[in-house]
């Protein structure tokens, strides 16, 4: 992409306002170092150096959204808990709107635990409850997106099958936004598969390409376009969901992107390390949406997506990719 082409779509992306609903949650990253294995069982000892909380899953999503300037409210579900209250209040500080959050006194938030040393991670483990909203706080939450969505330049369904979004609120949410004449995008759940139709575009990783499709997931090809089983899901799943796009992240083969009527487009990684592979698709969503609001192409905006994924699974912890480091990622990769 030429640098003004790209600077022309970037420019944009202060102007659009995405509402990203689903399953939030709080990330909590316990850093420290191993000198040691412990008498007592076969595991390593991590010295405790330091704590740190980030936005997680849908919150992620938003923060990813704001980390790029665009304006961002979420909607979704916490506990009427110290975890919900801290995930708020770190959104409102990042400058993401939370109106649209209920509150559930009877679920605690979902909280991710990640013990890290020496920028690997060692163990992660989930305080969460997985069961659907009750009836009130599920018209709560669509009253809540009809109040938000004239503001919106697309709406980002973010499903970690934490109970959330639900078939019925789904299909609620995406009609009414679609009637609206919005933009609508996906990252779909491996372990609690919904019904997605007519969506503007979705972000599946491979595994939960193959899922979707109900096909057997070979390993990949290095050769995207000759990869025959990628090639058979990816055209199972434009008859199946019937997006307008489908984008599939490969991890270090980068993305593929599937359209009707068109052929399959490989974008090569452009990530030079890999520490951590979390968030990566939260960053993939997040930027693939805004650029398409912001009047990209959609092989535009995969390619700033996969820019985007690259920078981003080159940081250790739940991180954000900035404007500045998107373009600084262009210039490299088109020298």
């Amino acid at each position: 992409m030429k640098t003004d082409r790209l600077n022309k779509i970037l420019r944009q992306f202060a102007r659009q306002h995405i509402l990203v609903v689903g399953d939030v949650m709080l990330d909590h990253f316990i850093w420290g170092r191993v000198a040691r294995i412990s008498p007592e069982a076969p595991v390593p000892v991590v010295e405790v150096q330091r704590e740190s909380f980030f936005p997680g899953g849908a919150a992620n999503v938003a923060r990813n959204l704001r980390a790029l300037t665009g304006n961002v409210t979420v909607l979704g579900c916490v506990g009427h808990d110290a975890a919900g209250a801290q995930l708020t209040a770190l959104l409102r500080d990042q400058g993401v709107a939370t109106h649209g959050l209920v509150v559930d006194a009877d679920r605690p938030t979902t909280v991710k635990t990640r013990v890290v040393a020496q920028h690997q991670q060692i163990v992660r483990f989930d305080k969460e409850q997985t069961q659907p909203l009750n009836p009130a706080l599920h018209q709560q939450l669509l009253k809540n997106f009809q109040t938000q969505l004239p503001a919106g330049a697309a709406v980002i369904f973010e499903d970690y099958g934490k109970g959330v979004l639900t078939q019925a609120l789904l299909n609620a949410l995406h009609r009414t936004a679609q009637c609206a004449g919005k933009i609508t995008t996906a990252d779909p759940n491996a372990r609690h598969l919904l019904r997605y139709r007519g969506l503007t575009a979705i972000t599946p990783n491979r595994a939960e390409a193959f899922a979707a499709a109900g096909l057997t997931n070979p390993p990949a090809l290095d050769a995207v376009l000759a990869d025959a089983p990628l090639l058979k899901c990816g055209a199972k799943l434009l008859r199946q969901w019937q997006p307008d796009n489908l984008l599939i992240t490969l991890g270090e083969h980068g993305m593929c992107l599937f359209r009707p009527g068109q052929p399959p487009h490989h974008i090569p990684t452009v990530a030079q390390e890999v520490f951590d592979v979390s968030g990566a698709g939260d960053t993939a969503i997040a930027t693939l949406t805004l650029a398409l609001a912001a009047g990209a192409r959609p092989i535009e905006a995969a390619e700033i997506a996969n820019h985007a994924a690259g920078i981003v699974v080159g940081k250790v912890g739940t991180a954000t990719c900035a404007l500045d480091e998107l373009r600084a990622s262009f210039q490299r990769h088109t020298r």
